[in-house]
């Protein structure tokens, strides 16, 4: 079963722009931030003087500065000018981000990107230099939540730049505010900033150049955004790795190539992508969820549907991740698709998927016994919703796959109390100084 014979060459930016999107469906309040964020970085980049592989890094960054923002009120309060304890979802961002090695630059400029300059001193922090791509990123970030929405932008340029000069010296280099202060004096620079369609001017302005994702460089960045995922909540902290060891050891069962067995890792990762368009406080709610909030969570898989759908050289990954909710009979959603519609792939993620769901532990129940969830799997196959020889190979393995999803969990909700230890460290840090 050959499925993806060569690597796919994905541009930086691309990968960038499905996380960024995925992140902006959370709230209307925060559609474009990211992206309005990246196009002003680049311009005072250019301003300054940078070399186009930095600028592509601090656009890069502008994008995703505040993927550690996790729960819609943290997101929300974010964007206020003047914030009340700001570091701590830059500490975050700077974890998550560093996982994948051509994300490290930018980890580095996200870390540190709301210490003020405070009249030179914040050229460092503990012992250790700031750089100038964290004070552009923290200026350019000040700028985009002042641009209003509802008005006009050429009539909010003035006062912009007022608030922006009396915060020169303490909050901002004042170097970088002259260089705004030049890009200000230039309507296509606001006019740019307010459109809607951001992702494509930074598109154009940023090329094209792509990484080569091999195998290890994919299922870096997938085990990223994984984190991403699922580290928004402890509900959650741990079920897309043991999704993904279960789906790779079914995959190798029913007789996969090593390679593809990976790409169902990769798959297995990202089945819940669309879960970033899911506000936190809804995944973490321990009562039932009312009608609204649970037609919000079905709305995910068509999301990692979208967002996927981007990525050329992706569409085996999508097929497989982007199902995991859809029934043999037709029953499930979004698209309603019925067997004769549905790869093995997919099945062999629905079947991961409810048994992770009904075997892990959450907050608010214990995960069911072998005995039940197998009583469970096995009426799912009776009606037609799940794989019957998926199922069936699943019973016959049951032990060693569990074991291999509570090993994979276990490792998960280590890394998470970990996450959260070295985020609050940071913290503290902030706090002190």
């Amino acid at each position: 079963m050959v499925l993806m014979v060569t690597d796919p060459e994905i541009p930086l930016f691309s990968l960038v722009r499905c996380i960024s999107k995925a992140l902006d469906l959370v709230s209307p309040a925060l559609v474009n931030h990211r992206f309005r964020v990246a196009y002003i970085a680049h311009g005072l980049g250019e301003e300054s003087g940078l070399e186009p592989e930095k600028l592509r890094a601090l656009a890069i960054a502008g994008a995703l500065h505040d993927v550690g923002a996790f729960s819609l009120r943290e997101k929300l309060k974010i964007m206020a000018f003047e914030m009340e304890d700001p570091h701590f979802h830059a500490r975050k961002g700077y974890l998550l981000l560093h996982m994948f090695a051509p994300f490290a630059e930018i980890a580095a400029y996200v870390q540190f990107h709301h210490v003020p300059w405070d009249e030179g001193r914040g050229a460092e922090f503990s012992g250790k230099p700031v750089p100038l791509e964290s004070h552009i990123l923290h200026l350019a970030d000040r700028i985009a939540v002042l641009i209003g929405k509802q008005n006009e932008v050429l009539g909010q340029v003035q006062q912009i730049c007022e608030i922006i000069k009396g915060k020169s010296g303490p909050m901002f280099m004042p170097d970088l505010v002259d260089d705004f202060l030049n890009l200000a004096a230039k309507e296509y620079f606001w006019l740019d900033a307010a459109s809607s369609s951001l992702d494509s001017v930074l598109l154009e302005k940023l090329g094209t150049a792509g990484i080569k994702l091999d195998l290890e460089n994919l299922l870096a960045f997938t085990k990223m955004i994984c984190r991403l995922i699922d580290f928004r909540s402890p509900f959650t902290a741990a079920h897309s790795g043991g999704v993904a060891a279960t789906a790779e050891e079914l995959a190798r069962l029913m007789g996969f190539s090593p390679r593809d067995c990976q790409l169902m890792r990769v798959a297995g990762y990202l089945h819940d992508l669309g879960k970033l368009a899911v506000p936190a406080e809804v995944l973490e709610k321990p009562a039932k969820l009312t009608v609204e909030e649970f037609n919000i969570v079905r709305t995910h898989t068509f999301y990692t549907f979208r967002i996927l759908e981007t990525l050329p050289g992706m569409e085996i990954v999508n097929d497989w991740a982007s199902f995991h909710h859809e029934r043999l009979n037709g029953g499930g959603y979004p698209f309603h698709f019925h067997g004769r519609d549905l790869s093995l792939g997919s099945r062999i993620i629905a079947v991961a998927d409810v048994f992770t769901a009904i075997t892990e532990d959450r907050p608010y129940r214990k995960g069911m016994s072998s005995e039940g969830a197998l009583k469970v799997l096995l009426q799912m196959a009776d009606d037609r919703a799940l794989d019957a020889n998926v199922v069936s190979l699943l019973s016959l393995h049951f032990d060693d796959i569990n074991s291999l999803r509570v090993a994979a969990q276990t490792e998960s909700n280590a890394e998470y109390r970990q996450f959260g230890e070295n985020a609050e460290a940071f913290d503290n840090l902030f706090r002190e100084r």
